[in-house]
């Protein structure tokens, strides 16, 4: 092999089909480079000759043979990759029943969030291979229905990370220095040099709540401005945190103790409005609040609050409960409040991004290669799924149930599998383990593709142990989540009607079905006579129903487990009302 000069590398890249930027996105190098190379000023690696004969072997298939329909808008440098390898037709707006009629003709469809791909299109096309989603949430997508139909779906979660991260520093340096207040002054023939006196952001304290991809750029880029950086996150080990400039600390310290406060957390039942005036209340005088994340997990009328009574000294909001927002919203008015309409991934290279990394997926699928993001499971042998495939159900239970129990931060995972189970590839349960853990405090979509680099990118160590039996079940898997303050296991099987089976919680023996979308109190109590009664009785005056209840314990008269299934979800002030109940040490409320 000759080493490759300039001519050569544009003849490559002719044949590729590939434009300056997306060559450089496909060999993972920037479009300066490739000018240079394209100059003949700088020697090409020979790595980079290896890496364009990889990317013309994927091209093997002539552009006639599959064809691609995009339906929303994206970058034309995705459109292009994706030429190297089908036809591809560009059709903006389709209407519902339009999308029906011509979505038969395709192999690959790729989308936005304005196409909605339901279940009636996935059924009307029988060679559909893969639907593309450019950007993150895959909310307008039957995610089920694809994965009946062996379709794959990918996304770009990675996409828009550096654009959000940057966007939220823009708006915490507007809120320092009062950068729109000041322009619209001037816009009005104003100059009022006192009127914005600002404060530096050196030496001041960035609390970041929410170490994802996002939340940790924004504390590195915090660090590099010389800001002291707190981070709470349980589930990014302690010294992942340390390793990108911030200090793990309590979501109470953090309020405490920052003068500005970022949230980068997706919205679930627990993040919903986890910001609000009891949270206002105790943070320092002064303090500006950026919200770049979702809307609703700060309370706005809350924070509107806050700002007018001088406590926050100014906020940043790019994300609202109601977007478009409405002009009843409490946050528009207050000139000290900074808004944006929802910007954070609105970036000519965050929408390249998001367009040639969904591209490059289609292109490996079509080269039969797995998708670095695949949002739904790959389909599993059927051997292998007639034994594993019954225990994923329960394993993603396992972390669903030991995520709500945590105490602290996490500091390290063990998996036991006892049984037949552990005689055969057990790499599909640790993926529905991961996204048990995962599934009540992230959007991350996770399966057998993506679960070891998930749970790589959080600094998670995960030991695993395969036992040929185990003394009581058949086939088991036990879950151990170590964390700072604690240990929290959970063990289960499945049921003989097929249900995710729960036998053991901290080493207690329990007993119980998981049913989707159900509710359960687990209270850690004394076990002496009364409780239950006094747990009963109360539930009752609140009007909560109890559908089953069981104790597990470890010997009469000493510490136990109570475990209530109830039909509606208890406020956090009915929590407080059973926990003050005498001989309640804690209550936690599990959602299925």
């Amino acid at each position: 092999m000759h080493d490759m000069d300039a001519a050569d590398f544009v003849a490559a890249r002719t044949e590729l089909r590939l434009s300056q930027s997306a060559m450089a996105v496909a060999l993972g190098v920037d479009q300066g480079t490739i000018s240079r190379w394209e100059s003949g000023k700088v020697r090409i690696p020979a790595a980079i000759q290896l890496a364009l004969e990889t990317l013309k072997e994927n091209v093997q298939l002539m552009p006639g043979e599959r064809r691609i329909l995009v339906s929303d808008p994206i970058a034309p440098e995705g459109i292009e990759m994706l030429r190297r390898v089908a036809e591809v037709d560009v059709k903006l707006g389709l209407e519902p029943d339009e999308l029906l009629k011509i979505i038969p003709k395709y192999k690959a469809l790729v989308v936005r969030s304005e196409t909605k791909v339901t279940r009636p299109i996935i059924e009307a096309a029988p060679g559909l291979e893969v639907v593309g989603r450019a950007g993150v949430g895959v909310d307008n997508i039957d995610l089920d229905a694809a994965t009946e139909r062996g379709v794959v779906v990918v996304n770009a979660p990675q996409g828009n990370t550096v654009a959000a991260a940057e966007h939220t520093m823009a708006l915490l340096l507007s809120l320092a220095r009062h950068i729109p207040q000041a322009d619209a002054s001037m816009r009005a023939g104003k100059w009022a040099r006192k009127d914005y006196v600002g404060v530096e952001v050196r030496g001041k304290t960035l609390g970041v709540v929410g170490l994802g991809p996002i939340g940790s750029e924004v504390a590195r880029r915090g660090a590099s401005m010389e800001m002291e950086v707190l981070a709470v996150d349980p589930f990014v080990p302690d010294e992942r945190a340390r390793a990108i400039g911030a200090e793990p600390v309590t979501l109470d310290e953090l309020i405490e103790q920052s003068d500005f406060i970022s949230v980068h957390v997706p919205l679930t039942p627990s993040t919903r409005g986890m910001i609000g005036s009891e949270e206002f209340a105790r943070m320092k005088d002064g303090v500006r609040i950026l919200n770049v994340a979702r809307g609703g997990i700060i309370d706005e009328a809350a924070l509107a609050e806050a700002v007018k009574s001088g406590k926050v000294a100014g906020a940043a909001v790019d994300v609202f409960t109601e977007e478009p927002i409405k002009p009843a919203n409490p946050l528009l008015g207050n000139p000290r409040i900074i808004l944006t309409p929802h910007l954070g991934a609105s970036t000519a290279e965050a929408q390249e991004r998001v367009a040639i990394h969904v591209a490059e997926q289609i292109v490996d699928i079509f080269s039969g290669k797995p998708a670095r993001y695949a949002v739904n499971a790959p389909m599993l042998a059927p051997e292998a799924m007639l034994v594993v495939g019954p225990y994923m159900g329960i394993g993603e239970s396992l972390g669903v149930i030991a995520t709500q129990l945590l105490r602290g931060r996490l500091t390290s995972i063990e998996i036991d599998y006892y049984g037949e189970i552990a005689d055969h590839d057990v790499q599909p349960l640790r993926a529905a383990v991961i996204r048990g853990l995962l599934r009540p405090i992230s959007e991350e979509n996770v399966n057998l593709v993506n679960a070891n680099h998930i749970a790589h990118s959080r600094g998670w160590r995960i030991e695993e142990r395969l036992q040929s039996s185990h003394e009581t079940f058949t086939n088991l898997i036990e879950l151990r989540v170590h964390t700072t303050e604690a240990e929290v296991s959970v063990a289960g099987t499945v049921h003989h009607a097929g249900q995710p089976n729960i036998v053991a919680i901290n080493g207690l023996d329990v007993d119980f079905l998981v049913s989707p979308h159900s509710y359960l109190l687990v209270c850690d109590n004394d076990d002496r006579p009364g409780m239950i009664g006094a747990i009963g009785t109360l539930l009752g005056t609140l009007d909560i129903n109890i559908s089953h209840m069981q104790v597990g314990r470890r010997e009469p008269r000493g510490r136990a487990l109570m475990l209530l299934g109830v039909d509606e979800h208890p406020t956090e002030e009915q929590i407080e009302q059973i926990e003050a109940i005498d001989g309640i040490y804690n209550v936690r409320m599990l959602r299925f």
